[in-house]
This record gives C-alpha cells, structure tokens and sequence, in this order.
C-alpha cells in the first residue's frame, strides 16, 4: 500500500475490507473480522445469515432509545481489472486519495461506524440507550436476504429502532455537504407485448408488437405524473430497455420486451401506479403481460431530534450547512423506516461509486469516526 507508513484506525481497517473481495452476496469474512473487533469492546454481536448472505447485528447497552448505524459489507463487480489503475482488491493510496472497490460505497463508512462505536464505549461504558450496528452482505445484490429478511426478524421480536444512520456515499462535492432525509420508492417492470412473427414484405400476415407499443411506451414516457411531494422530485418513468426480433432485417418479431422504472414520491403508492400503467397498455389494445418487482417505498422524515443533529454536526464538523435531500436511488433504509423508524443518510462523496478507480479522500475517510461519534453523543447523550 504505497504513501504512508502507519495508518489510522479507520484507514487501516478500510484497507482491510477493502482487500476482501466481498462481491456480492459473498461477505469473504469482513462481518467476522468486524464482530471479532467490537465483541473485544464488549459490543454483543448477532450473526444473521439467510441463504447466502450474512448480517450482523452487533448491540451495546440496554434502556432508552436505540441509534442504528446501517450499512453494506458487500461490493458491486469490479469490471475489467485491467482498465482500474491498481488492482481493485489491492488497497492503494496516492496524491491522498484511497482507490479499491468498496473504497466509498461503503466500506470506508462501515469502517468509521466500527471505530466511532468503539470509541464511544470506551469513554462511556455505562452510556444510556442502545447503540448498535447493521451489517449486510445482500446489499449491491437482490436485498432479499439482508435487511429486508433483518427487519422481518426485528419486526417479529418487537426490536425497536428509534433512529438511523446509514453511511451511504450522499455527498456531492465535498464531505458532509448534504444530508440525506428520505428516499423515493422504487418499482420495476418487465413487459413482454406479444405479436405474430412473420416476413416483413407481408406485414398483413404478421402483428408487430413493436409498432403496437410504440404509442403506448411514447404515452408512460411522457406522462407527467406529478409536481413532487415536499423535499421530493416528481415521480419518473424510465424505459431502460426495449428488445425484440431475432437479429434479422427481414422478420417482423413475435414479442417485444421492455424494462421500465418508476421512482416515485409520497404522492403514489406502488399499486396506485401498477394501475396506472396497466390502464395505458389495456386502452392502448395489447396483447401483454408485466411482471412487476416493488423494491422499496418512499420514506421521509421529518424535522426532529435526529435532522437537528444532523444538521448541526455536519455545520461544525464539516463546516458547511448540508442540503437536505430526497434524491438519489435507494438503500437498505427503506426496510428500517416502515419500523417506525427516522432515518437518514450520511457519508463520503460518491462521485466515483461503482466505477472503475472507485475511491475516497483520505482526509475524508479519517473524518468520518469524529463526524459519526459526534451524532452518536448528541443523540445518546442529550
């Protein structure tokens, strides 16, 4: 690892997982390493696994409220390693800048999460209410396995999770300068509009699915579905893939498929907009079929004593007052809020999350312990 000859905690446990090659859903041991750690600081440690995936639910202290830090041990592909300047599993740091798979999104955050929790309960052993952390491998993957199947578990036990803090990269430019305060829901379909395959000198012989859903596709694509929801964009729809034929110039397809998504607001609910939709293909006269996959609904939350910190953390630690924002994709918090739960999102800037060269600053790296223990004493020790 080239540039420095000793390394703090937060650069050197980074370094760690990074080095372990945790594609997902594979964790590659980082959750044990993480849970050998906080059970030396007397943290109680819960391992959850669920097919392939692993979670670790890892708890200090007893009465009052419980702060969750939630994150992800698992990593998307690297993609061609040879097109990465360093190997994407080789931690390696130069001009101050940490590169490797994981580097931002999100094991530079799960590593702060481990020291700023340590340190927290070293210096108070007998702190009131609970902190704890949230680990999953199935993040970057399906999300059936991980936090999903997690919160079903908590749910069940009437485990109560009064805030959460998820280490998401959410910054834009530079360390802290915008906090995340909800995210849209997210709902994807697979239509498949059937036809009849035939020659295209015949086309009174044939059904061009293509030509029979181009109005309909033109009509969802264009739609204004509404003018936002409070912090919340407008819902969207994206058409992300269009396929048919058999490759040939001269055959009219049978099927057309197609692959959209909706990211929506408050204002909708995932079936309100399945219906929505279905009415446009049904008025429109195809033949079709959607399979939907409903991954998340919105949540939002609202001012309280969990933005309030947030707010001011950030404005001391960062020195910048953060934008408050619901963009953005989703994240596993979207299985901890429909537990009652305020959550928001904090962490590095995510400008080169799943590309090639993926990395952090240093200097923002070795920020974040200060920035998460200041939030975990205003929220635990008010």
């Amino acid at each position: 690892m080239a540039e420095h000859s000793s390394s703090s905690d937060v650069l050197a446990l980074t370094c760690e997982l990074i080095a372990r090659a945790s594609v997902t859903p594979d964790d590659v041991g980082c959750q044990a390493l993480i849970s050998q750690r906080l059970h030396a600081s007397g943290i109680h440690c819960e391992h959850l696994r669920f097919g392939d995936v692993d979670n670790l639910w890892a708890v200090h202290g007893s009465d009052g409220p419980t702060l969750a830090l939630l994150g992800h041990t698992d990593v998307v592909p690297p993609g061609p390693r040879e097109a990465w300047a360093s190997d994407p599993f080789t931690p390696e740091i130069r001009d101050g800048v940490l590169y490797g798979r994981g580097a931002a999104d999100m094991k530079g955050s799960v590593a702060a999460f481990v020291i700023a929790v340590e340190r927290f309960v070293h210096a108070h052993p007998d702190h009131p209410g609970r902190i704890a952390i949230l680990l999953t491998s199935d993040e970057e993957g399906d999300a059936i396995d991980g936090v999903r199947k997690v919160a079903d578990v908590f749910r069940a036990r009437g485990e109560r999770l009064d805030w959460c803090i998820t280490g998401e990269p959410s910054s834009k430019a530079t360390l802290g300068d915008l906090l995340r305060v909800g995210r849209r829901g997210s709902l994807s379909a697979t239509l498949t509009v059937r036809g009849v395959q035939g020659h295209v000198a015949y086309p009174e012989k044939a059904r061009n699915p293509v030509h029979q859903a181009m109005p309909a596709l033109a009509e969802l694509a264009a739609r204004r579905w509404d003018e936002g929801f409070e912090t919340f964009p407008p819902t969207s729809l994206q058409i992300s893939n269009v396929h048919a034929g058999t490759g040939a110039n001269n055959v009219i397809p049978g099927e057309l498929q197609v692959l959209f998504n909706l990211r929506y607001n408050p204002t909708w609910t995932a079936a309100q907009l399945q219906a929505q939709c279905e009415a446009v293909l049904m008025r429109h006269g195809l033949d079709h079929a959607v399979a939907w996959h409903h991954s998340g609904d919105p949540f939002y939350t609202p001012e309280g004593p969990l933005r309030a910190a947030a707010r001011e953390v950030l404005s001391q630690v960062c020195g910048v007052a953060p934008e408050e924002s619901t963009g953005g994709g989703t994240s596993d918090a979207r299985f901890i809020a429909p537990l009652g739960t305020q959550c928001i999102e904090i962490g590095p800037v995510n400008a080169s999350i799943h590309k090639v060269d993926e990395h952090v600053r240093v200097a923002d790296l070795e920020a974040l312990p200060g920035l998460y223990l200041a939030l975990i004493e205003r929220l635990l020790l008010r």
